[in-house]
């Protein structure tokens, strides 16, 4: 039988590369724990500034907007907070420099639980191969929550430890927990719908069209009309 994550948690973090990956990733989830009474933070670990084909785009003006649609997005899924590192994408590393970073969030959170992608998925069929960004911030949330944030010897510059209970993956090939999004899902579009600079030529409609059909996929998988899909790692027993 599947199983839900029902459990709203007191305070979640999910940490993406991108600016709209939070959204994209794990949108619903957020929007349903912040309905629910969660204290959500995001952090978002590049610029964005490479989020554009278009060879005249000016990468820094780039990166300004998609700030604005950060916050945008933020009040719109009634986050408690959210924060960005200024990485530019395609530069970012599991480095120490980058996880003293994210350590430093999660132990100003003190989360329940962190949201980030699964960086063992790399090859979703033949025709995608996952981001490197999407890959390096998954292994640098990872190390950052295990050992280091848990750990008073780790960055004891970044504040007081704090040890992470739960981590769920998104992006992964091995699903095997889901949570309801369907009272979300509408959230989870206008919420999307703040990257302008991403949307394209498409508009809403095709977004809500392709968002709602991903859903029902992990929906049909975690028995329910609607959800989005993650790998649980259970560090500390309830």
């Amino acid at each position: 039988m599947a199983d839900l994550f029902a459990t709203v948690p007191g305070r979640a973090l999910a940490v993406y590369a991108h600016p709209d990956d939070p959204e994209i990733s794990c949108g619903g989830t957020l929007a349903a724990w912040a309905a629910g009474g969660a204290a959500v933070h995001v952090l978002t670990c590049t610029r964005g500034d490479k989020g554009s084909p278009d060879p005249t785009v000016d990468p820094d003006a780039l990166a300004a907007r998609r700030a604005e649609e950060v916050a945008a997005a933020a009040q719109v899924l009634g986050l408690a907070g959210h924060d960005q590192l200024d990485i530019d994408d395609g530069a970012i590393d599991n480095s120490a420099a980058v996880r003293s970073q994210i350590v430093a969030v999660i132990r100003r959170v003190r989360p329940e639980v962190v949201v980030c992608p699964d960086p063992t998925a790399v090859f979703f069929g033949d025709t995608y191969v996952n981001h490197r960004d999407h890959r390096m911030v998954g292994w640098a949330a990872l190390d950052a929550v295990a050992p280091a944030a848990g750990n008073p010897h780790y960055f004891p510059e970044a504040g007081p430890a704090h040890a992470v209970p739960v981590v769920l993956l998104s992006g992964t090939l091995a699903p095997d927990v889901w949570v309801d999004v369907a009272a979300a899902l509408d959230t989870k579009v206008a919420a999307l719908a703040c990257h302008r600079s991403q949307l394209g030529s498409e508009g809403e409609q095709w977004l809500r069209a392709v968002i709602t059909a991903r859903a029902e996929d992990d929906g049909r998988a975690g028995r329910t009309a609607l959800a989005e899909g993650f790998r649980r790692l259970t560090l500390l027993e309830p």
